[in-house]
């Protein structure tokens, strides 16, 4: 007996944390992969969006295959089974990172990343926010003893990025990198000989 291929799908959440460009860049990044993506921007996501890009909501709607109206908890991404590859939250705010971690669906991200973690599928939260908490840090805690991805969108230095676009570029590939899909873009490729 074969084990069907799980559909190319993947669920992308912007939230209303700083960090809007990284949902912006992870859904530049799938374009012409044959990837499905499913879109769900949150109200706070679209503004913080408009806020700190170039970008309006409609210009990131239309690099999704798939838009989910916020309120939308009839949506096909709101039932366990329509089968995904995952979900990816980035930024997650941690009002989202706290609704996850206490089982609250009152929006459509809560509820399609509930509907992934009781499916045992792939969420990984860039979740955005400094300094933490001791609540945050037990919510963390708490969805990562459940298999939740939680990484930070925190820039790596060490191969010396010249700008923003290379910071964001190499973190998206990082956060693609846990749901097992490799963008062959901005690598580091390590410090090589000190010859």
């Amino acid at each position: 007996m074969t084990t069907p291929d799980i559909p190319r799908r993947l669920i992308v959440a912007i939230t209303g944390a700083s960090g809007s460009i990284y949902g912006v860049r992870l859904l530049e990044m799938l374009q012409g992969t044959g990837l499905e993506t499913h879109l769900i921007m949150s109200r706070w996501g679209a503004r913080t969006l408009v806020h700190e890009t170039r970008y309006t909501p409609e210009q990131v709607n239309a690099l999704a295959s798939v838009v989910h109206p916020l309120t939308d908890q009839g949506a096909t991404i709101s039932s366990g089974s329509f089968v995904t590859m995952g979900m990816v939250i980035a930024p997650c705010s941690v009002r989202t990172l706290a609704a996850i971690a206490h089982g609250l669906g009152d929006n459509l991200i809560h509820r399609a990343a509930d509907v992934v973690l009781k499916e045992r599928r792939k969420l990984v939260l860039a979740v955005r926010e400094a300094p933490l908490s001791e609540i945050h840090l037990e919510n963390m805690l708490k969805l990562s003893r459940m298999g939740v991805v939680i990484s930070p969108p925190v820039p790596a230095l060490y191969s010396r990025p010249s700008s923003i676009d290379e910071m964001v570029n190499y973190t998206c590939v990082r956060l693609l990198d846990q749901l097992g899909i490799h963008i062959e873009t901005a690598r580091w490729a390590g410090l090589g000989s000190s010859g």
